[in-house]
């Protein structure tokens, strides 16, 4: 970091070195103030700092590029002011300065000022975008006006940069006074309304700025989302580490499954589906109390990036509700939690699997099948897994078959076989796609990122990871009937425990009503009703309602499966790399490289029924 002293000229010169070999530069100022600089971003927001003007100088701060100017020495500001504007400008054939100010108290005006002659188009993005945060927030009524003046300073203060100084430089000064709704008479900030205003105005300045480089410069740049920071603090990977590691304390879904199924299960079909023993958990190797004090000691709040700062927000939410079920296991108040974390069942989504299940017969397999045991299977995911080493050296993951567990799954990117597994050779192709090709591969995928919440997975990530393993099953023709009706049967049994339904009334009315075998029936009755009530099996079907959805609005599928996240993600995520902080993924899925996945792709492009992706 460079220091500027009161008499250091060497310093400024050394700012202006690090700028024309295209540096980043970072530099303390004389007054308290700051520079940043970062490459490849044609425009400095500036703000002058003041005493009692909370909330403005973090918005600066939000921005790739800032200038905070110190409470000394105006005029050397106003210089490297100058300089660097010449410096870059020759860089991007033009350089915007953004002077950031407060409006009066009760203001309820954005007052831009800038040439609207000139900038017509540019400026007036900026006015429609700022006005349109009345639609995201009722009741403000604020507006924006554009004020064609050469003066662009705040009332009361010395200019930046004269407007002919600003010609011979190569830039362009505007200035954007904001009325500070966002704190009271006293100047205290509304904490959770300044963190919405700001993610709701930075885009709108780079939007703004967008057009603006569009308009009159060369520079091109992908989108405005580009125009983001592409250096995250320290603070932010920090937070990062910290809330993986919370997560990475407990094995949610183990502790929440209870450890007596097979008595549960022997004794219910024993008593002819009339007796039900209790669920029995196993003991929670943590301690919620404590571990929720650590997730609320992270300061979010300090993060002024706004994509950063809504992901940790909405994580830290997500682990909260986790830990506060693993407390509740058991009553009454672990369902309605459950019913908070997994949204509930939608009428439409509950449509959708009715539907299913009444256009998709049971298919009883009479014929004699090709069966492979756990070690045939192991050998298929060691030659998916050559696949991926063959496209990253990096890729370490292996293959474990195991006699304590009773379910294939994949936990922290391995995979795990029950010694005992026997499968259909067919359906094992299909299941390779699921577990590997989508859960493996995306955990690796998300490890090579440099945030390890895209390994270990955003908030709401569950369903579109489904979505996508159960997508995978269709591309390689291995989704069965029978496999489709299991997750519509899921979401039935769902909206039934929405309804109050008990185990026994689920069990027999997927049975008598839906046409489901009693193993399978019980198999779907006692996943849901775990832990006092558990939504999480309904994110199957939902996972691939809304990757079909996304797919026929026009969505690009292969970005999924950079790491694990949600669709609600998918633009953050775009933004996230256009900024160059998260990277396309490293591995494909061998899936795709079959000659008809374009096709079936665009099949469901094309609106193909989900009762239609089956394969008989």
């Amino acid at each position: 970091m460079l220091e500027i002293s009161n008499s250091s000229d060497k310093s400024v010169f050394q700012i202006l070195t690090d700028l024309k070999d295209n540096h980043e530069v970072t530099a303390v100022l004389p007054g308290g103030g700051m520079l940043h600089i970062e490459k490849d971003i044609p425009y400095l927001v500036v703000y002058r700092k003041k005493k009692q003007d909370t909330g403005i100088s973090r918005l600066a701060r939000s921005e790739a590029s800032y200038l905070i100017i110190g409470d000394e020495e105006f005029d050397l500001y106003k210089d490297l002011l100058f300089e660097v504007t010449n410096i870059l400008s020759a860089r991007f054939n033009t350089y915007m300065i953004l002077e950031l100010y407060s409006g009066e108290p009760r203001s309820n005006t954005f007052l831009i000022k800038g040439p609207e002659d000139k900038l017509s188009s540019s400026l007036n993005i900026l006015k429609t975008e700022l006005e349109n945060i009345n639609e995201v927030y009722s009741g403000l009524y604020l507006q924006a006006k554009i004020k064609n003046t050469p003066h662009r300073n705040p009332e009361g203060e010395l200019p930046l940069m004269e407007v002919e100084s600003a010609k011979l430089s190569g830039g362009v000064v505007i200035s954007l006074e904001i009325p500070p709704v966002f704190r009271n008479e006293n100047g205290a900030l509304y904490p959770v309304f300044f963190r919405g205003f700001r993610d709701y105005f930075i885009p709108a300045i780079h939007k703004f700025v967008y057009d603006f480089i569009r308009v009159q410069s060369s520079f091109e740049i992908p989108s405005y989302n580009a125009l983001g920071t592409k250096y995250l603090k320290e603070k932010v990977f920090e937070i990062d580490r910290k809330l993986a590691e919370i997560e990475g304390s407990y094995q949610f879904l183990w502790l929440v499954s209870p450890a007596n199924i097979q008595d549960i299960k022997q004794t219910f079909f024993d008593s002819n589906y009339e007796k039900l023993l209790d669920y029995h958990y196993r003991l929670l190797p943590i301690d919620p109390d404590v571990l929720k004090r650590e997730l609320f000691n992270l300061k979010i709040e300090e993060i002024d990036d706004p994509a950063m700062s809504y992901l940790f927000r909405e994580k830290r939410e997500e682990l909260d509700q986790q830990i506060t079920m693993l407390n509740e296991r058991g009553t009454k108040n672990f369902f309605y939690n459950s019913i908070r974390l997994y949204k509930g069942v939608e009428r439409n989504l509950c449509e959708e699997a009715r539907d299913l299940l009444n256009k998709v017969d049971e298919v009883q397999n009479t014929r004699p099948m090709d069966i492979i045991d756990s070690k045939a299977f192991s050998a298929l995911a060691r030659k998916e897994f050559d696949y991926f080493r063959e496209q990253d050296e990096n890729f370490k993951s292996r293959v474990h078959i195991r006699k304590d567990v009773n379910i294939m799954m994949v936990s922290q990117g391995e995979l795990y076989i029950p010694q005992d597994y026997k499968m259909n050779r067919k359906e094992s192709v299909a299941l390779i796609q699921h577990e590997v090709g989508t859960h493996v591969l995306t955990y690796h995928n998300g490890s090579r990122q440099p945030l390890q919440q895209m390994k270990s997975g955003l908030a709401d990530y569950d369903p579109l990871q489904e979505g996508l393993a159960v997508m995978a099953e269709y591309l390689v023709d291995g989704l069965t009937p029978n496999r489709l009706r299991t997750l519509a049967g899921r979401v039935v049994a769902g909206d039934a425990l929405m309804e109050g339904a008990g185990f026994k009334e689920i069990f027999h009315l997927l049975v008598k009503e839906y046409g489901f075998s009693h193993i399978r029936s019980f198999n779907i009755t006692s996943r849901i009703m775990q832990g006092g009530g558990f939504l999480k099996d309904i994110i199957y079907l939902k996972g691939l309602v809304d990757l079909r959805k996304y797919l026929v609005e026009g969505g690009d599928y292969e970005p999924l499966l950079s790491g694990k996240f949600g669709i609600k993600h998918t633009q953050i995520i775009k933004e996230l790399t256009d900024r160059r902080i998260l990277q396309p993924g490293v591995l494909r899925p061998s899936y795709l490289l079959k000659e008809n996945v374009t096709e079936k792709i665009d099949l469901i492009r094309k609106g193909l029924p989900l009762s239609q992706m089956i394969t008989t």
